[in-house]
């Protein structure tokens, strides 16, 4: 009986580790491929930041909301893009499954990363914005000034939560949230306004006119002239035409009929029928046409006595005064009428 030679199986052994090695060779690339291909896989339709997130855009997040109703309405409105995947990497990234309710203002696309651990911590990102409404400023006029402030906010309900309080929303600068409700911006205006009038409301007494006819003179004072000393000049003549009798034949009211101002209107404009319309009734207009000042208010309840009835502004904003119609009449031809 012969033996194997005692190399023969070293041989055996050096060719079963060559083939071993020859064969991972050539399947560390193909796994390497498969890796990465799985990773682009996972980070296109699940990690990457999706086309159409919505920046600029508040998601409220109701209170009561599961983890997979938030996914889905993350999903929804394309600020991830898979709720199911969202809902297990929440999970797995938080420890839990408590999102905090509010509402989450998104300035610019963010990561799922981000994006859970905002909704964990409730950071809402949002940023009081400066709102500046100027004196004289009408409800209308309010409307659109913050719906270009507000990416949420609804300037029809504005207008109908407001249509009211045209004259007692208190014209300043304010600064709101920037997911502030329509409500909140008709209570906080109106509170400024009854803290205002209260600094001053034994004058208004006083002075002997209710308050809706102090703010309506006041609203009239606020577009007809821009100087303290001319409001109270024309609000001397305004109560002086009101005693009278006669009417106030006010320009400014046409800016509320129909967005005419001195310089604009016809002979047609001043038979409009409107009860705003002080060429046509007598008396005040049914309420404030604007929301005026603490300058205007206080003008409207210490007027100036003068000897005249009758006023116009020429083109450069200069006040001409006259006692009598045949001088008013004069001082159009001479100032208006060019």
């Amino acid at each position: 009986m012969t033996e194997e030679p005692p190399f023969s199986l070293e041989k055996s052994e050096l060719s079963e580790k060559s083939v071993y090695s020859l064969k991972a060779k050539f399947s560390r690339p193909r796994a390497v491929f498969f890796v990465t291909l799985l990773f682009f896989i996972f980070y296109f339709v699940f990690l990457r930041i999706p086309n159409q997130f919505p920046a600029g855009a508040i998601i409220s997040v109701e209170e009561g909301l599961t983890l997979s109703q938030v996914s889905e309405l993350l999903e929804e409105k394309s600020v991830v893009n898979s709720a199911m995947f969202f809902t297990l990497f929440f999970k797995f990234f938080t420890g839990g499954e408590k999102v905090i309710s509010g509402d989450y203002f998104f300035n610019s696309p963010r990561t799922v990363f981000s994006i859970a651990n905002r909704l964990t911590k409730g950071n809402y990102g949002l940023k009081a914005v400066k709102a500046i409404i100027p004196e004289g400023t009408s409800i209308a006029e309010m409307g659109l000034t913050l719906e270009k402030l507000f990416p949420e906010f609804n300037r029809e309900r504005f207008l109908s939560l407001a249509s009211e309080e045209e004259g007692y929303l208190f014209p300043d600068t304010y600064l709101f949230p920037s997911n502030v409700k329509e409500e909140q911006v008709v209570s906080d205006l109106r509170k400024n306004f009854d803290k205002k009038i209260s600094t001053i409301s034994g004058d208004v007494i006083r002075f002997g006119k209710n308050l809706k006819d102090v703010i309506t003179m006041a609203s009239l004072l606020e577009e007809e002239a821009r100087t303290t000393d001319t409001r109270r000049k024309i609000s001397g003549i305004l109560w002086k035409r009101l005693e009278a009798g006669m009417p106030l034949q006010v320009d400014a009211t046409f800016l509320y009929i129909n967005g005419k101002n001195t310089f604009q209107l016809t002979t047609e404009d001043l038979s409009i029928d409107s009860p705003y319309n002080t060429y046509k009734y007598r008396g005040l207009p049914p309420g404030p046409i604007t929301n005026p000042g603490l300058d205007s208010i206080l003008a409207a309840i210490n007027p100036v006595e003068t000897p005249y009835f009758f006023y116009l502004s020429d083109s450069e904003g200069v006040m001409h005064y006259a006692e009598t119609h045949e001088g008013h009449v004069a001082n159009r031809i001479r100032y208006l009428q060019k």
